[in-house]
């Protein structure tokens, strides 16, 4: 059998932001588990991008707006035949416990470690290429060779409210991914475009293909209608990729939800 690529594409801003955030999130929690220097300017690096969106957005703000949108939804659905109720109770706990974790934040996310000495200058220095050398930030040098416990200690406090609102978050997308239903489809020459159901708030694609197959899907759309184009891709001469000319099959998930 072989083994499938799947690429995701979101149909708002709401869960456009929230899949940034989950690529981000699951980077920090792999540099965090890391011993090196190295590791800990990774970490630096990907908790400043972090704080970047939440600074951007009221991440909060949105994910109890989801929470709350999909409780209602599964609420609905309670007594139905053709749920089973042990696995709703379970999913509409999961979602009350995020939304009180939500509420303990009274701040703003990432508010204290927006003022934290050590992280602004390493924000400032940050747009330079090459700026946090530890010519450029001694204060930075000095950390980076303190005691593992001391840093472990530090980055888990700095870390905490961030990798709370990813409980959140993760608890979102999986819910809506695991509505798909998976429909096999073929692209006509590579292009394939769908209407979505209007009745109906399609939140996130998931098309998927054989790892062995030598193209990528590129997918481009919104609330109403979308399109999947098959794009060779070659390593060897590194030209601008051009659309498959042949016919594709591949796997698609609308997720309603």
């Amino acid at each position: 059998m072989d083994t499938q690529t799947s690429y995701e594409f979101p149909l708002n801003e709401r869960i456009r932001v929230f899949m940034r955030l989950e690529q981000l999130f699951i980077e920090l929690k792999h540099f965090l588990t890391g011993t090196t220097i190295l590791d800990k300017r990774a970490v630096m690096g990907t908790l400043l991008n972090i704080s970047m969106i939440f600074s951007r957005n009221n991440i909060k703000s949105e994910l109890l707006k989801e929470s709350e949108r999909l409780s209602n939804i599964l609420n609905k659905t309670i007594n139905n035949a053709d749920v089973n109720d042990s696995e709703l109770s379970d999913m509409l706990a999961e979602l009350a416990k995020s939304k009180t974790m939500l509420h303990a934040y009274n701040e703003k996310i990432g508010a204290s470690l927006a003022k934290n000495y050590l992280f602004q200058s390493f924000s400032q220095r940050s747009t330079i290429p090459g700026g946090t050398c530890s010519f450029d930030l001694p204060a930075y040098h000095y950390w980076l060779a303190q005691t593992e416990e001391k840093q472990t200690q530090e980055l888990k406090e700095w870390t905490k409210p961030f990798l709370d609102m990813y409980y959140a978050i993760e608890l979102i997308l999986d819910l809506i991914r695991k509505n798909g239903v998976s429909e096999q489809k073929v692209a006509a020459k590579g292009f394939f475009q769908l209407t979505l159901n209007s009745n109906e708030i399609c939140q996130l694609l998931q098309v998927q293909i054989p790892q062995n197959s030598r193209c990528f899907a590129e997918v481009s759309g919104g609330r109403h209608r979308f399109t999947v184009r098959f794009m060779r891709f070659s390593s060897e001469d590194g030209e601008r990729p051009t659309q498959y000319s042949t016919d594709m099959p591949f796997s698609l998930s609308c997720c309603y939800l």
